[in-house]
């Protein structure tokens, strides 16, 4: 006869080895341990990748929005503004702001709108951006609080400019600027060499997005400071890995926000499909 065997984990909570099987962790208590970490180990395989999905995700959008009402495409001589998307198809697919919130009752655009551009240069520097600063930040805070960061900030830079006023708004550059802050955040406290380099350099980007916001009209400043600002305060709430290592909270958390980032956008496709089909 044989047993049958058993696995044994470190619990995602406590980090104590126990038994895969265990219902619940004989040091912490957290119940079924083993699922939890299965959901904890599938997150943390994909960190690798989690910057592509960003950007696949954001393509995939950008020519759903270029491909409905196709005639409203915007084809100019200037790189600031050929292929743009219709008005149409970017408020079907989550755009958001004063009109989409206040008019319609569109709160989840709060989520969809960082996955919407409005241009081919526009989402070209944002996911050049993502692709070179989530790696960084995903190494410095681990991929669950990445997570966090990029999908809270976004959300709080398009709510602070709807508070702005601002009409309709789309973009990952809320999100993107909340990665900045985490990276402020993160060489600030840091020190040493290797800080003060980081510190610098994202004080560097900062600069740049100010002056690039004050002279090229259009830009959603106020989503900027917001999440700036949010991407800081997360970084301070959170820490990073050399501070404290990931915790419980931070993998629930971190699947909460994918979790309602897709049905936010799962949403906006049904949506579109039901206007168009």
């Amino acid at each position: 006869m044989h047993s049958k065997e058993r696995t044994s984990l470190l619990c995602p909570n406590c980090r104590k080895l126990i038994s895969a099987d265990e219902p619940a962790c004989p040091y912490c208590g957290l119940s079924k341990p083993g699922a939890q970490g299965f959901l904890a180990h599938s997150l943390s395989a994909l960190a690798p990748e989690m910057t592509n999905i960003i950007i696949y995700i954001n393509a995939g959008f950008f020519l759903l929005s270029l491909l409905i009402n196709a005639s409203g495409i915007t084809l100019t001589a200037n790189p600031f503004t050929i292929f743009s998307p219709s008005q149409e198809g970017l408020f079907l697919l989550g755009a958001t702001g004063t009109v989409p919130i206040t008019a319609f009752g569109r709160w989840w655009t709060l989520i969809s709108a960082s996955y919407l551009h409005g241009s081919l240069m526009h989402i070209f520097f944002n996911m050049m951006a993502v692709a070179q600063l989530g790696p960084f930040v995903i190494q410095e805070y681990g991929v669950n609080r990445f997570c966090v960061i990029y999908a809270l900030t976004g959300v709080a830079g398009f709510f602070i400019s709807f508070l702005a006023g601002i009409p309709f708004t789309i973009g990952a550059s809320a999100a993107i600027c909340g990665l900045i802050g985490a990276i402020v955040y993160y060489g600030k406290t840091r020190g040493g060499s290797y800080g003060e380099a980081i510190y610098k350099q994202a004080l560097g980007w900062i600069a740049g997005l100010f002056f690039f916001g004050i002279l090229v009209p259009g830009i959603n400043n106020w989503a900027h400071g917001g999440g700036l600002a949010s991407g800081i305060l997360l970084a301070w709430c959170f820490g990073y890995l050399e501070q404290q290592r990931e915790t419980l909270f931070h993998r629930r958390l971190a699947l909460a926000c994918i979790g309602l980032t897709g049905l936010a956008l799962l949403f906006a496709l049904v949506q579109t499909a039901y206007v168009y089909l």
